[in-house]
């Protein structure tokens, strides 16, 4: 009787947390409790860098990033699909977009992670995909991302590490599509 008192004990413990997360009720870092609804504050960067299914897991182990969606950047054709994208027949290129908490980790830090994962020499595509759908490029939003971007590009261009110039583009962003 006794080891089935404390299974169902148990069950309703684990009831209740799950109620409770369910409720909108998050532990903070502090072991305190906030309501879902007082989340971290969010930003959006968006990078082409060769396949998409490549760049993925740079970002998603960061701490800090919370999505990583792979889809298609650049190009004027609303909603491109797959097959048009891959095809070379949108001028998008394979991206990633990356959603990220600002206070956990900066947006320049997803630059360096950005940079160590491809080859921005190369301006034909990256590594082994060739084609504009595959060529690197950094999507911007707002004022701070493209000055963030160029003030990275320059630091690696002065850095003389590469053997040619860099020529991954650094662009308005204007749209992403999964």
């Amino acid at each position: 009787m006794g080891v089935v008192l404390k299974r169902v004990s148990g069950i309703l413990v684990a009831a209740a947390a799950i109620a409770w997360g369910a409720a909108g009720i998050h532990a903070d870092a502090n072991g305190g409790v906030r309501p879902a609804h007082a989340a971290a504050p969010t930003d959006t960067a968006t990078f082409a860098g060769g396949c998409f299914w490549c760049m993925e897991p740079a970002f998603e182990v960061l701490p800090g990033v919370i999505s990583v969606t792979s889809g298609f950047s650049g190009g004027p054709e609303k909603n491109p699909t797959y097959k048009q994208v891959s095809a070379g027949l949108t001028g998008h290129r394979e991206s990633v977009q990356v959603v990220y908490d600002s206070k956990r980790i900066p947006y320049a830090k997803l630059l360096v992670v950005y940079w160590h994962n491809i080859d921005p020499t190369q301006d034909d595509g990256q590594f082994c995909d060739h084609g504009k759908q595959y060529q690197s490029a950094i999507f911007c939003r707002g004022a701070a991302q493209p000055r963030e971007a160029e003030e990275s590009k320059r630091a690696i261009e002065a850095s003389k590490r590469l053997k040619g110039p860099i020529v991954t583009p650094i662009l308005p962003f204007t749209a992403f599509y999964p």
